[in-house]
């Protein structure tokens, strides 16, 4: 009886604590702005439901794989979500980019994780590596955005996240007007392999695909290595 009273009293006073934390200290929804997220979970469940998902991973031949179909060998490639301009996607990227939003990059990368586990194509991978941003630029913002998203990939997947197997030797232009013809030629020879004995079923991952340039030039650096196999995974899938 006392041990239950015990067991009782922890109870009530760890929930107590839990609401004093709410008031004070409230972790509002990174979608929304309501007060209803938790510190493990930061978009409320009305956004969670509201996310525009492509349910690309079980698909062979989705739109993702046809993006770089003839341009690297891979052996499956999909995204999370859509993107559009003022979408909630873009809001969120955009939340976690340049606003300091770290653990809804990783929560949302988990997600991803997820998704790749549960379609059964994503078998077998053996690391995760995110593509590298520039040392100034990363430097300046204090992280890596797809790093944070593959490290809640991996969490996922249940497998090493290789956050400096690539690395980018020049600094490019922001993308974010560029034709695709332009995006080519900014991202041309910026890229190379940082780590020895990276092999086997590499993950490659970044936060939104739009013409895939960036990412085409890092999965060929990929595919000369000996014995390596290509897998691309984006949170995001920018609607043309």
């Amino acid at each position: 009886m006392k041990c239950t009273r015990s067991c009782s009293d922890r109870v009530i006073a760890g929930s107590l604590i839990s609401s004093l934390e709410h008031i004070f200290f409230p972790v509002t929804c990174n979608g929304c702005g309501s007060g209803v997220a938790n510190r493990t979970r930061p978009l409320c469940g009305l956004c969670l439901a509201s996310l525009p998902y492509t349910h690309f991973a079980p698909c062979p031949n989705n739109p993702v794989e046809k993006t770089f179909r003839g341009r690297i060998r891979f052996r499956a490639a999909a995204s999370l979500l859509y993107f559009t301009k003022d979408s909630l996607t873009q809001h969120l990227v955009h939340q976690f980019k340049y606003k300091g939003s770290r653990e809804l990059a990783r929560y949302l990368g988990q997600l991803t994780g997820m998704s790749l586990r549960s379609s059964g194509r994503f078998a077998n991978i053996d690391a995760v590596v995110p593509l590298p941003l520039h040392r100034r630029k990363e430097e300046d913002r204090g992280y890596n955005q797809a790093a944070l998203i593959g490290e809640g990939i991996a969490h996922s997947l249940q497998v090493p996240l290789l956050p400096h197997a690539l690395a980018r030797d020049k600094a490019t232009r922001t993308q974010t007007l560029q034709s695709r013809e332009e995006r080519w030629a900014n991202v041309n020879g910026r890229f190379r392999i940082n780590e020895d004995g990276l092999t086997g079923h590499i993950l490659l991952v970044d936060d939104v695909i739009t013409t895939g340039a960036t990412l085409d030039a890092c999965g060929s650096l990929i595919n000369t290595i000996p014995g390596s196999e290509l897998s691309i995974a984006t949170l995001a899938f920018a609607m043309k």
